[in-house]
């Protein structure tokens, strides 16, 4: 399962803060029923454009990995959900937008190419 969330008009000190971005990739993983293997990392970074800065992050997870990538200047969002294994999608968007103040969100779920397998590819059970 792949969840794509991109974020609209947050809160510019919410997308800015190195610290929220690090404190939603260490909780997102246990909310979400899956198996955090290292500490976030994150970082701050300057785009080509002055106000293209912003802060990313990742974490690995066992299933996979969870990202975000922030542009305060322009309000946004984008965080990345990718796993073997299914999760509550409708879980995770609310606790980003819930997290990052934001008034509009979208989204798309995607497949993992699994529709040939007879089971999970992953089985952390």
């Amino acid at each position: 399962m792949h969840v794509l969330i991109d974020g609209h008009h947050g809160e510019p000190a919410r997308l800015e803060s190195m610290q929220l971005v690090y404190d939603v990739l260490d909780e997102l993983p246990a909310r979400i029923a899956m198996t955090k293997i290292m500490p976030p990392y994150v970082f701050r970074y300057t785009g080509a454009k002055a106000e293209d800065w912003g802060v990313s992050g990742f974490v690995l997870i066992a299933e996979s990995h969870i990202s975000i990538h922030t542009f305060p200047e322009h309000g946004l969002i984008h965080v990345d959900i990718f796993s073997c294994k299914e999760f509550s999608a409708e879980l995770a968007i609310e606790y980003v937008r819930e997290k990052f103040g934001l008034r509009d969100t979208s989204h798309r779920t995607l497949g993992r190419g699994l529709e040939n397998r007879e089971g999970p590819i992953c089985d952390l059970t």
